[in-house]
């Protein structure tokens, strides 16, 4: 199924917070017609209301997709108002972290075709990732769809196994907070050497943002990339010392991302 069909057929956004209003501000600004999205969400934004979607006015009889954006937490009260919804041909696309494929067929059906996707905030700005895994009713053109849609707000990858969704949440999921963490602190190590704190900031956050950019788009590898700005017994090489040591931040990042890991398949098991 294309876009153009899917759109004929009408796509309902179940929830739309933040993650919600990034999926739906990216496929009306590629230009979806609003008047092919149905949104349920009984907290309205201004933005929301001025975008000509359909709000709160039930379902079409037959979407071609539902986007489920609700909380976890929401999702007891939310399912069930999708189970009378028709199976056949309908995509059932979640980015609600946490909520298992089983748990989607258990409460829509088996013949259910359930795609579950791992977003992340940067979705917010268009330069988001997306991991997507789909059940055994899922097709090709199901995935296809998925990843079309998914795309208008950023990177998309297919994964092997459900199970490595954990992963996943741990590393591209969380890892917005973690880089947001780390900027605070490159900027309190500024101030800390004398710099004024909003200077510091302003050096910390186009730093990283820039060395993403360059990392991303750079052929060689990041590993590669630090070399390349590592002269011998230069200053950079006196801070990745201190970076690298067997107590330093790899471990660390170890940690952080095993935590995060640990804690998405507690919630996974319920």
């Amino acid at each position: 199924m294309n876009l153009d069909v899917a759109a004929a057929r009408g796509l309902v956004l179940l929830g739309c917070g933040k993650m919600g209003s990034a999926m739906l501000a990216g496929w009306l600004d590629g230009g979806l017609p609003a008047g092919s999205v149905w949104v349920q969400d009984p907290f309205l934004s201004d933005w929301l209301q001025a975008t000509g979607v359909h709000i709160n006015e039930g379902f079409p009889e037959n979407p071609a997709v539902v986007l489920i954006a609700v909380k976890p937490q929401m999702m007891g009260e939310a399912l069930p108002a999708l189970a009378a919804l028709p199976k056949d041909g309908t995509v059932f696309l979640s980015v609600a972290a946490g909520v298992s494929i089983n748990a989607y067929e258990a409460s829509l059906g088996e013949g259910a075709c359930v795609i579950r996707a791992m977003p992340n905030t940067p979705a917010a700005v268009g330069k988001g990732i997306t991991a997507i895994i789909g059940n055994a009713k899922a097709t090709a053109s199901d995935l296809n769809l998925a990843e079309t849609l998914l795309s208008a707000v950023g990177q998309v990858v297919r994964l092997d196994a459900e199970d490595q969704m954990d992963a996943v949440t741990g590393v591209s999921g969380s890892g917005p907070a973690y880089v947001f963490y780390m900027i605070d602190a490159l900027a309190a190590a500024g101030v800390h050497q004398g710099l004024p704190a909003e200077l510091a900031m302003q050096l910390a956050k186009a730093t990283v943002a820039g060395a993403g950019v360059l990392a991303e788009n750079a052929q060689e590898t990041p590993e590669q990339l630090r070399i390349n700005v590592t002269s011998p017994n230069g200053t950079t090489q006196a801070g990745l010392e201190v970076l690298m040591d067997a107590d330093g931040l790899a471990p660390l990042m170890a940690a952080t991302v095993r935590a995060a890991t640990d804690r998405s398949k507690e919630l996974g098991n319920g």
